[in-house]
């Protein structure tokens, strides 16, 4: 077996007693890299860069389920609305509507997770709380029948201090519950709570994460030129 293989492996023992779906995060990582990944069963791949998603797209098995993960710009969201699986990153109405306007075209309706802003970082990027219930009490959604809301995304600050960490988990988890319970509309099911990365995913699980985003466990540090 590949070092990628029995990575893959050894995550997936860890996160089966949570049922979490394993996002393998590829960004950076060359094609034969994610074959070695794919020929060991693996499906669901995560970028954060658009036109590096698109091109290995082509390059690779149509079977893959890809997962945009990183900020995506209004303008890049038709190179992706034909195949993306899922996009993670809806952090504005003016991206929400841009999704749909994209979807329709393709004729599709394309599963999205809303980021929730949860971290003392400005450089991160998501609706904080009230945002996110405006945009639900304002039936933003009836507007966008092309997208569907599947769940929310959140990454917590990068920092030693597991306590915050696990106050930022937790109080995620909360929100998602909240909304779960609270809003019944067509195209808003939350069944996804992606958090958790390569440093914090075992927190993330136990505070309540079914989904996580994991690059250089799997495939080693990134070389960034």
């Amino acid at each position: 077996m590949s070092k990628i293989a029995d990575n893959i492996s050894k995550i997936n023992i860890e996160i089966e007693p949570y049922e979490a779906r394993l996002i393998a995060v590829s960004k950076t990582k060359p094609g034969d890299a994610i074959q070695e990944a794919y020929d060991h069963g693996h499906r669901d791949f995560g970028e954060n860069k658009v036109q590096e998603m698109t091109e290995k797209h082509e390059q690779l098995p149509s079977d893959i389920r890809w997962h945009m993960i990183g900020h995506l710009q209004r303008n890049k969201v038709k190179y992706i609305a034909p195949y993306v699986y899922l996009i993670h990153s809806i952090d504005s109405e003016r991206l929400l509507k841009a999704v749909d306007k994209e979807a329709v075209k393709s004729d599709r309706i394309i599963n999205c997770l809303l980021q929730v802003h949860i971290a003392e970082e400005e450089s991160k990027f998501g609706f904080d709380e009230k945002e996110l219930k405006q945009l639900l009490d304002n039936n933003i959604l009836k507007e966008t029948p092309n997208v569907r809301v599947v769940g929310l995304m959140g990454m917590a600050t990068n920092t030693e201090n597991e306590a915050q960490i696990i106050r930022e988990f937790t109080g995620l988890k909360m929100l998602f519950d909240e909304l779960q319970e609270a809003y019944q509309l067509d195209n808003f099911n939350l069944k996804y709570l992606s958090m958790g990365m390569s440093g914090d995913y075992q927190i993330a699980l136990d505070c309540g994460s079914n989904m996580v985003r994991i690059g250089s466990t799997i495939f080693g540090e990134r070389n960034y030129v």
